[in-house]
């Protein structure tokens, strides 16, 4: 289990978490959205013109699919306000040090009966090739209870130490797989956590903690939004599909409960490897198919 950190009134990162980051590679934050931000989410995800329109699915070997939706900036709707709010950009700023920007969000959707794994890697395994440093960190944010039942994330605790691993084609997966020879070394001594939350609580990772998760063969849905961030100092020297520096418009945090934006996603940049030739060729390792819409 994750020990998580409470707070009262306004959260802070005071030393004392900073150094929790630096030693753990990660610090959990309980409750950090309360049950009406939640919600407000969840009506982006809700509404017939909603976020779901711009899904796509992943299909692996093994016959598991994971339904992703990606896209560059965050934007002015619901999600976009919670990726611009000040307790959680202010939190990304202490936890790196310096001024952040939105790298990307998405949404990672794992459905009963069929999601898929995830296999061991860091995320600056995948962002290595455009960022010279990682002076980068996700935010991983539940929106179903997330358990090891269900395909809760798993962590290496203090694996973050050992720098940027290699990766290659994993086994039996399209994604990118760090080095599994080095990743049974590491769990020798760094304990291997299943990281179980409830809607509301939000993990800040950094981008060298290994993590994976199990497939969903439960009957319980697992979705997830995250969003992504990197400094200012780091901005990407390679054009890829995700941005260089942009200006990141703080916003305060009862703006996420005052918004009524939930279908208006302009300036966002879906990222679509189905409906765009560019996106498709970036996303060339995967076997995808359109998201078909429930009825």
């Amino acid at each position: 289990m994750v020990e998580m950190l409470t707070f009262e009134g306004e959260f802070k990162v005071t030393d004392e978490i900073k150094k929790r980051f630096d030693d753990d590679g990660f610090i959990v934050v309980k409750d950090l959205l309360d049950k009406e931000e939640i919600a407000q989410i969840w009506k982006v995800l809700n509404d017939p013109e909603g976020i779901l329109k711009h899904a796509y699915e992943t299909l692996e070997p093994d016959g598991h699919k994971i339904q992703r939706i990606l896209y560059c900036h965050p934007g002015n709707d619901v999600t976009g306000i919670v990726s611009r709010s000040e307790k959680i950009v202010n939190a990304c700023e202490k936890l790196v040090g310096g001024e952040m920007y939105h790298y990307h969000g998405k949404f990672i959707l794992k459905n009963a009966n069929e999601g898929g794994r995830h296999v061991w890697h860091q995320d600056y395994g995948y962002w290595y090739k455009q960022n010279l440093f990682p002076d980068m960190i996700t935010v991983w944010m539940p929106l179903d209870k997330t358990t090891r039942k269900n395909s809760c994330l798993q962590l290496l605790k203090g694996s973050h130490k050992c720098g940027r691993i290699d990766h290659g084609a994993g086994s039996g997966t399209m994604q990118s797989e760090a080095d599994l020879e080095r990743i049974e070394q590491l769990k020798k001594v760094c304990p291997h956590l299943y990281c179980e939350m409830e809607p509301g609580d939000v993990l800040f990772q950094h981008c060298n903690l290994l993590h994976t998760s199990d497939p969903n063969d439960s009957d319980l849905r697992r979705w997830a939004f995250v969003a992504c961030y990197n400094r200012r100092s780091n901005s990407s020297f390679k054009k890829h599909h995700h941005p260089s520096y942009t200006p990141l418009h703080k916003v305060p945090d009862s703006e996420i409960k005052t918004c009524r934006n939930y279908t208006d996603f302009s300036g966002k940049e879906f990222v679509n490897p189905i409906g765009n030739e560019e996106d498709r060729k970036l996303y060339s390792q995967y076997s995808l198919r359109p998201l078909e819409q429930e009825t």
